[in-house]
């Protein structure tokens, strides 16, 4: 838990920002922006969690990611009912896992 505690009180320092690069086929992430999954049809469980692998130099999916429902890192595919929330921190470089 001081894990999130920790999390918690950086993104009070942050910014997020959802950008055109945050959704769809062009999606860029960095390790520590969030992912947010938000279901298009009734009974989907929505689901957030934290970028903490990229598999590709220009951030481009897939990802790892830390899920904060229940701790796991698993590697993830987004589809359409995603999106990127940058959290601005003032370094704009894209770093390959």
């Amino acid at each position: 838990m001081a894990r999130s505690a920790a999390r918690a009180s950086a993104k009070r320092n942050e910014r997020a920002v959802v950008g055109p690069d945050a959704i769809g086929g062009s999606m860029r992430a960095r390790v520590g922006d969030e992912i947010v999954v938000r279901g298009t049809t009734a009974g989907v469980v929505a689901r957030d969690g934290e970028i903490v692998g990229l598999r590709r130099p220009d951030g481009s999916p897939p990802y790892d990611v830390r899920w904060l429902d229940n701790g796991r890192v698993t590697l993830y595919f987004p589809g359409s009912d995603a999106f990127i929330r940058h959290l601005v921190t003032g370094d704009d470089d894209v770093t390959a896992r």
